[in-house]
């Protein structure tokens, strides 16, 4: 049985960050900030021992405004910005990413839960049965 797993990359970097985050972020010897990409790589290291799929993709947003921000104007106009110790950080996991052969998605004017959604659609078109979608 085909297991197809994908993973919002944006979204698990943020729980990451904020979720080890203590009184001192995690940081290398040159004062790289990588707490987010430690807890990046734990969670998909659980995420893979516990289900090993045979299919993982991860959806990343881009900077540029999406199909949402042109709908609404107002969307996420009350929401602080990505802190710069996090930003920091989103070249470095996707850089770990690739290294590990891992496909990553990104689709300018898309967030990547929309990207997400659209290969859970393109996925069961081609008839690829799989019992294990998730989304983070």
């Amino acid at each position: 049985m085909d297991k197809l797993v994908l993973v919002d990359g944006n979204s698990i970097m943020n729980r990451a960050f904020y979720g080890i985050m203590g009184s001192k972020m995690l940081m290398t010897k040159d004062g790289k900030y990588t707490n987010a990409v430690y807890g990046f790589l734990a969670i998909l290291f659980k995420l893979l021992e516990d289900v090993n799929p045979e299919y993982l993709v991860v959806a990343f947003d881009l900077k540029a405004p999406t199909a949402r921000h042109k709908m609404y104007e107002g969307y996420k106009a009350n929401r602080k910005g990505m802190p710069d110790e996090l930003a920091e950080q989103m070249p470095m996991i996707k850089e770990i990413l690739r290294a590990m052969k891992i496909d990553i998605v990104e689709m300018e004017g898309y967030e990547a839960d929309d990207v997400l959604r659209d290969f859970v659609s393109l996925w069961r078109k081609a008839r690829i049965r799989s019992d294990c979608f998730i989304r983070r």
